[in-house]
């Protein structure tokens, strides 16, 4: 593999570190701090900021604002925000994962009226696809839309949806054929959060951190405009949104990477030197951040490549590993001075990341059936 960057990639990152150094007030900075409302509003501040200078979704075709940037670019734009401890867009969702269904599956006048709006951040967009008793097997989704003339009557329940308790849209996924087999009878609708039937409830985690809600819809009377792709060919909007995100899978150790390098940093302030059985959990931590560098690299590189094999697995698989280890390490070598702030609420949310993005069991299947060639379970 080679890790070098070509030069067009090197001018693009010194002009975007130019522009960050510029723009980036200490009021944009460490806005994980900030709660609620305030929050959103800083949020949505830098986003417009993004917008006017072309850094929202730099991935997106120019004529909706884009760059038409291609994966390197998105790369290097994660690795510039994370070192400038940059804030990210108001609307990580939408920009990365249900604008490109939009592009792909929408008419010209849903792109029009949604897409501008979306990339600015004056419209906050969560997504309806994870359900009480269908998360993992999506394709099981009960959310029910009956066809009664002009709209669609959507009833159901939605669950985990990112952002919800602030969207002003979601893409919501719904069954219109309940007697097609499971993935056929699935369509898509863009949803207006306002309408009457819709109520939104926050949901508090372990942590106290309110980043997820709960969505039921009773009787909501979607109109019809409102479909996004075919009727019953909503599997494959879902499948442009779920796959949209490449540069994720890439740029996951940047976070974790930085994390170990604070924990690293914490334990010296508390101990002085680091010798004995710290110094190696401590190296034992940074390696594995080391390894998870590696195989994003080895993701990226098969993608620039045409090749979209099992790398992005193995990356995720070693991600939910490491940040479940940090937690854990964290707490070993702080003691007490773990159980409040960023460590407690490290190895409180540790565990989430064997569900997020795609389960530790489906990754471990994964990896078996296509890298050691294993057969299918019965």
């Amino acid at each position: 593999m080679d890790f070098t960057y070509p030069p067009e990639a090197e001018a693009f990152r010194h002009t975007l570190r130019g522009w960050l150094e510029a723009q980036l007030e200490p009021r944009f900075r460490n806005l994980d701090d900030r709660v609620g409302a305030e929050r959103i509003a800083l949020l949505r501040e830098w986003n417009a900021k993004l917008a006017d200078a072309g850094y929202a979704a730099i991935a997106w075709p120019s004529e909706y604002g884009g760059r038409d940037a291609g994966l390197i670019e998105q790369v290097v734009l994660a690795e510039e925000v994370h070192r400038a401890n940059a804030p990210p867009t108001v609307n990580p969702i939408g920009i990365a994962n249900i604008a490109p269904a939009i592009m792909a599956h929408g008419r010209e006048a849903q792109r029009q009226r949604f897409l501008r709006r979306m990339l600015r951040g004056d419209d906050i967009w969560c997504q309806g696809f994870s359900e009480p008793a269908a998360g993992s097997d999506l394709a099981s989704l009960s959310t029910r839309a009956r066809d009664d003339g002009d709209a669609w009557i959507v009833d159901g329940q939605k669950v985990w949806n990112t952002f919800g308790e602030y969207a002003d849209w979601c893409q919501l996924l719904v069954r219109t054929t309940p007697s097609e087999r499971k993935h056929a009878g699935i369509s898509c609708v863009l949803l207006d959060m306002r309408l009457p039937g819709v109520e939104v409830r926050p949901i508090a985690t372990i942590t106290g951190e309110v980043g997820f809600s709960e969505i039921s819809l009773r009787e909501v009377r979607v109109p019809k405009d409102a479909l996004l792709g075919e009727v019953d060919r909503g599997w494959a909007v879902a499948m442009t949104t779920l796959t949209s995100e490449r540069a994720g899978v890439a740029t996951l150790h940047l976070g974790v990477n930085g994390r170990i390098r604070d924990l690293i940093a914490d334990v010296r302030a508390k101990d002085g030197a680091i010798v004995g059985a710290k110094r190696e959990k401590l190296a034992r931590l940074y390696l594995h951040g080391q390894l998870l560098e590696r195989l994003s690299g080895r993701a990226l590189s098969g993608i620039l490549h045409g090749r979209i094999g099992p790398e992005g697995s193995l990356t995720k698989l070693v991600w939910s590993q490491v940040e479940q280890s940090l937690g854990d390490v964290a707490a070993e070598l702080l003691g007490v001075d773990a159980l409040g702030g960023r460590w407690a609420n490290a190895r409180l949310s540790a565990r989430s990341y064997s569900i997020a993005g795609g389960t530790t069991q489906v990754n471990k299947n994964i990896v078996a059936q296509r890298v050691l060639g294993l057969p299918r379970g019965t």
